[in-house]
């Protein structure tokens, strides 16, 4: 059995790959378990992680530190691929205020770090070394480190009390921000709260039936129409002397005509005012068979698009309208439900849902592709293209007024805003950035809790005999103070003042507080991508105003 044991205790990249796969593996395990009905799922690989560091086994350390970065790049490259096509959308309708609250949430913690330190007889290095514990930002301790070595000339004990007040303080930086947005949920958020927003997402799409009784539109073609207004709504079947069709841009409207148009739900009153009146009653009536044309059976079906040559191009180019007779009601993207407007641009992997007859709708599925089994493989060249790029980004030396040496993004900053970006403009430069939600997930998820165990690992070393002395104890309590406060202070405005919906609410706190493991928590709890977008929404500016302001606390106090 000396091999077995040469293999475990023995240092090599063999060695630390089996660690961390069982600190991995142990920690999800426990991290099935709960609590008072809570599950902190794979957070508690971090802990599991702190124990085999405890352990104190001798590990090739440059094996692990590549691990823990490369977990780290991995996930936060997915994650900006999933929401980078909602990403700037979210940005134009509410990016400037959730990125000012998270602002908020930052500049509270520096005032407090501040504060605690002149209150106290804690250094403010190792005050900071709490604050990025507290935030669970390790990005933010590597730069404020390079900072501490310029300024004390390299004082190496310096620069290790400062990662080890982080370490810490980062467990219940994880779990405090669960707590808050516990103890929000629990006192602040109306049960029914939750369950309105589903309903406020599918009602979003609203479909009704119109009764043409405006002067203006009658004898015009739904082209001419169009242009009469900015508003963006599809005309999906017209009911006229019995008889219901499928329009084309070319079809004429009449006095008394039906339309079942579907649009955005705020559009509604716009629509009434274009076309005269709103039938109050169900659109699907027996007097008008929507479902009837020209004595043929309408059929209404998903089409998935998967050929490459239209990933980027715009609806309306397509012209599948005028040319098949379809109308191509809504598009379904990631999940979420976009209106089918000729300026969209289609994705690989986006749902249309086509209305037709079926020879026609198989005609258009040859056009956009439908091969399901082409998504089974993702396009691993946006992927490793992406994190190289990011990476490079994050490297990027970024001169600021005031400092003397320049700020990085890191490995963290670097490849999540490549990933937004890929994931928004790919598909206009004819780059395939699908992945399928499970590929997705996977890559978030094996990146998350390789990061996590190394972490774990890394800080275990001195953890428990620091934690159990009084310095330890206060340092716990001061993170405490650094991770809620703040949170509480603006989530509790951000709800009270400004009326922020829950989801986005904490999506944007667990952004603010550089926090993947809370996201993950939220994202157990709420079946929607709000609070993701909400993460990658407000996380570039977090990070990178994170990173910047704890070396300029450092440069300013010490």
């Amino acid at each position: 059995m000396d091999w077995l044991t040469e293999t475990i205790l023995e240092p090599s990249s063999v060695q630390t790959i089996i660690i961390i796969s069982i600190v991995s593996a142990i920690g999800i395990l426990l991290g099935k378990l709960k609590l008072f009905n809570i599950s902190l799922g794979i957070t508690f690989v971090f802990f599991v992680g702190i124990l085999f560091g405890h352990i104190n086994l001798d590990i090739n350390r440059d094996m692990l530190s590549f691990a823990q970065n490369f977990g780290l790049i991995l996930f936060v490259y997915a994650l900006g691929l999933q929401v980078g096509p909602g990403f700037f959308s979210s940005l134009k309708k509410g990016g400037l205020q959730l990125n000012m609250m998270a602002l908020g949430v930052i500049f509270i913690g520096l005032i407090l770090t501040v504060i605690l330190s002149y209150a106290s007889n804690i250094s403010l290095p190792n005050m900071v070394g709490i604050l990025c514990g507290a935030t669970t930002n390790t990005p933010a301790l590597g730069a404020a480190q390079q900072a501490l070595k310029q300024i004390t000339g390299g004082d190496m004990k310096a620069v290790a009390d400062m990662a080890l007040a982080t370490a810490v303080a980062y467990p219940l930086g994880v779990i405090g921000v669960i707590l808050a947005i516990i103890f929000l949920r629990k006192f602040f958020v109306p049960k029914d709260t939750l369950t309105k927003s589903h309903e406020k997402k599918d009602n979003n799409m609203h479909v009704g039936e119109f009764h043409i009784t405006n002067p203006a539109v009658e004898g015009k073609s739904i082209r001419d129409i169009m242009q009469l207004t900015s508003k963006h709504f599809v005309i999906s079947r017209i009911w006229h002397d019995g008889v219901v069709t499928i329009p084309t841009s070319e079809s004429i409207l009449r006095h008394n005509d039906h339309l079942l148009i579907i649009s955005k739900k705020s559009d509604v009153e716009h629509i009434k005012v274009l076309f005269g009146e709103q039938e109050n009653v169900d659109w699907n009536k027996e007097d008008i068979d929507w479902n009837h044309i020209d004595n043929s059976q309408l059929v209404s079906r998903r089409l998935i698009v998967t050929n490459s040559k239209v990933n980027g191009v715009k609806l309306g180019t397509l012209k599948l309208r005028n040319n098949y007779g379809i109308n191509i009601t809504r598009v379904n993207r990631a999940g979420i439900d976009l209106l089918a407007s000729p300026d969209l641009s289609l994705q690989i992997g986006d749902r249309l849902t086509v209305v037709g007859e079926k020879a026609s709708i198989d005609n258009v599925a040859k056009i956009i592709g439908d091969e399901i089994k082409r998504l089974d493989k993702p396009n691993l060249i946006a992927i490793f293209l992406g994190i190289a790029l990011g990476l490079i980004l994050g490297a990027l030396p970024l001169p600021f007024p005031g400092m003397t040496f320049p700020v990085k993004l890191g490995i963290a900053g670097g490849p999540i805003i490549v990933g937004i970006l890929m994931g928004a403009f790919g598909p206009r430069f004819h780059i395939t950035t699908y992945t399928t939600q499970s590929a997705n997930l996977l890559m978030r998820e094996f990146g998350l809790t390789v990061y996590l165990a190394c972490l774990g690992i890394g800080a275990g070393e001195h953890f428990f005999e620091t934690v159990f002395q009084t310095e330890g104890l206060i340092w716990i309590a001061f993170g405490f103070i650094l991770t809620v406060v703040p949170v509480l202070i603006v989530a509790l405005i951000a709800m009270k003042v400004f009326h922020l919906e829950y989801s986005k609410n904490v999506g944007m706190l667990c952004g603010s507080m550089a926090n993947p493991m809370a996201l993950n928590y939220v994202d157990s709890i709420i079946d929607d991508d709000e609070p993701s977008v909400a993460y990658a929404t407000v996380y570039p500016v977090s990070m990178f105003t994170r990173i910047v302001f704890t070396q300029l606390l450092l440069m300013l106090f010490i």
